[in-house]
């Protein structure tokens, strides 16, 4: 993986997606990448024009956003080197947990809630399938895994043990929160938020800031209302399209084996890019 050298920017860590770098002002730079990952895997090559969207569409949710929590947006003013896709954000106390909302059962939910009747600890009624919508939006957070490791579907009493009961009472409060409000808006745009998942950070005084990506098809599950159908995977703008062809046997790949992932073929890195396209305008209403 190569690093990007930033005239005045010490590098400071790479994850999957995104670069982050210190600023002379303690400020962070954090630079989405167009690389694309899948099963704990960045894969090759990444999506045209990807950082810059999903640049783009977590500036536009964190405006729709600013009256539920703070975000950790300081300044878009940006070298040129990276000018598009990356934000001036503030260095906050990360909190060591992923916050997930999940309102449909799919992914690892159905995975665990078909084994045990539970996703998280959270007692789920029977008989729901791939796709099937929940009572209520429920919060099942996750383990931070480092790169080329699994993130682990936790209790609420992990993170209780991780943060304490009154930081963890207001994560999974604000989690829900920001959910709700990001569900209503997709589906007014005949989009249905599956799930996602946030990050949280504090700032010195204590407060509570909404920090990295938020409500992309990276960190989402996006899917078509209008194709809504329970009982099996669904159509989506995110990059589910990726892994269902990782998945495939024309792929020819064995997840289970220990051999990293094929190149993306050219027309599977077209229609992500044009999945990833459509999610932003059909959310933002502005035209990439």
């Amino acid at each position: 993986m190569t690093v990007l050298e930033i005239p005045g920017a010490i590098h400071l860590h790479s994850g999957k997606v995104r670069d982050l770098y210190t600023l002379p002002d303690g400020h962070l730079l954090m630079v989405a990448s167009d690389r694309i990952s899948a099963f704990d895997h960045v894969l090759s090559p990444g999506i045209p024009d990807k950082g810059e969207i999903l640049t783009r569409m977590s500036l536009w949710w964190f405006d729709q956003l600013a009256d539920l929590v703070p975000n950790h947006v300081v300044s878009t003013d940006v070298p040129a080197e990276v000018v598009g896709r990356a934000l001036v954000v503030e260095n906050l106390d990360m909190f060591p947990v992923e916050c997930v909302a999940r309102g449909y059962l799919t992914g690892s939910g159905l995975i665990d809630y078909t084994e045990t009747g539970e996703v998280c600890g959270v007692r789920l009624p029977a008989g729901l399938t791939d796709g099937s919508r929940l009572p209520e939006p429920i919060f099942t957070p996750a383990t931070k895994a480092d790169l080329g490791e699994h993130d682990e579907n936790v209790d609420f009493d992990h993170v209780v043990t991780a943060v304490g009961t009154e930081v963890a009472d207001r994560l999974r409060d604000l989690t829900l929160a920001v959910y709700a409000r990001a569900e209503r808006i997709a589906r007014e745009r005949g989009i249905v938020l599956a799930d996602t998942k946030f990050e949280f950070g504090a700032r010195p005084d204590g407060q509570i800031v909404l920090a990295d990506e938020v409500l992309t098809p990276d960190s989402s599950r996006f899917w078509p209302a209008d194709d809504l159908r329970p009982g099996g995977p669904q159509p989506s703008f995110d990059k589910q399209f990726v892994r269902n062809w990782l998945l495939s046997a024309e792929s020819g790949w064995d997840r289970s084996g220990d051999v990293p992932p094929p190149n993306l073929p050219d027309e599977i890195v077209e229609k992500t890019r044009a999945r990833y396209v459509e999610a932003y305008e059909r959310l933002t209403g502005e035209s990439f």
